[in-house]
């Protein structure tokens, strides 16, 4: 059965005032146009998770969006700081909790395989266990040494963007991959965005390329160019000088106000948003081409392959 929706249906239907939201995505395939459609929708108190927040966490929480934030390293990758973010924090608007990227994606190890805690070994991060109480020691019932301990997370919804998947949520992902499985499995819902919807005989003619099985995925939505500024591989470059120019956007509550009046709120989808970039910066982002090379898996057309 098809899950195939709008995006904005999508949100509406899985997204809740409230909820802990993890947008997933390292470095890459991170789902802006998501992050729009809340702002859109004026949803509000939702705790954001994510390993990076990147601007789509600022963008969020400076629409008002967020109550709290559960995250390891924050920061403009490569620019500075999270203006809106860090000011949210030091002012105690926003509520927070920090962790390792080793210790955060151990959580959501923990929720994808319904333990109760993952245990790690001990790491020079003791600063963090002494300002964080989710941070615990048990004793390892093996070697009688302590190890620290994490709790799992278990996000209501996740969004995951991927290369291409099918009507049923079966997604291919390539490039750098970041920690969208296991979000995945941990979540209770699972939106998955993609930039294009194939047919399930793609999908099945490279298995090991299919990162998302349609097993955990409730919604299914075609946007292309979704995670700009970020980058799809093989679709669009990261678009570096957004991110250059946001540290200077980001500097007042007004410089924002005004770009989320132009970019998010007077605008109805992802398409009018690209449209509005122009030929200038599709040129400019243009991912080229650059193909592995293929794979054989074997011909299984014949049935007479089998009867030897």
């Amino acid at each position: 059965m098809t899950k195939l929706m709008t995006l904005s249906e999508a949100i509406q239907l899985h997204v809740h005032d409230g909820d802990l939201l993890y947008a997933s995505g390292f470095t890459h395939l991170i789902p802006f146009a998501a992050a729009h459609e809340i702002i859109r929708q004026g949803i509000k108190d939702i705790t954001l998770a994510r390993a990076t927040p990147d601007l789509i966490y600022d963008q969020l929480v400076a629409a008002g969006c967020a109550r709290k934030l559960i995250f390891s390293y924050m920061g403009n990758p490569g620019v500075g700081s999270l203006r809106r973010l860090r000011a949210a924090i030091e002012s105690g608007e926003l509520e927070w909790e920090e962790y390792s990227h080793f210790s955060m994606i151990s959580r959501l190890k923990a929720g994808a395989s319904g333990l109760p805690f993952m245990p790690m070994k001990q790491t020079g991060a003791v600063d963090l266990e002494a300002q964080n109480p989710a941070f615990k020691r048990v004793m390892d019932p093996y070697t009688g040494e302590e190890v620290v301990v994490v709790p799992p997370l278990k996000p209501d919804v996740v969004v995951v963007h991927a290369q291409r998947a099918d009507s049923t949520g079966n997604a291919h992902i390539w490039g750098i991959l970041g920690e969208q499985r296991l979000a995945a499995f941990a979540s209770r819902r699972v939106i998955l965005t993609a930039e294009e919807i194939v047919d399930e005989e793609v999908i099945r003619s490279d298995p090991n390329r299919t990162l998302i099985p349609g097993l955990v995925v409730d919604a299914v939505c075609h946007v292309p160019y979704c995670t700009h500024p970020s980058y799809t591989q093989g679709y669009y470059d990261r678009d570096n000088e957004l991110y250059l120019a946001w540290d200077q956007i980001s500097k007042t509550q007004e410089g924002v106000q005004s770009y989320l009046e132009e970019w998010v709120y007077d605008l109805p989808d992802r398409a009018a948003y690209w449209e509005k970039l122009g030929p200038e910066v599709h040129r400019r982002l243009s991912a080229g081409t650059f193909l592995s090379q293929p794979v054989n898996y074997g011909d299984y057309s014949n049935q007479d392959n089998h009867d030897v």
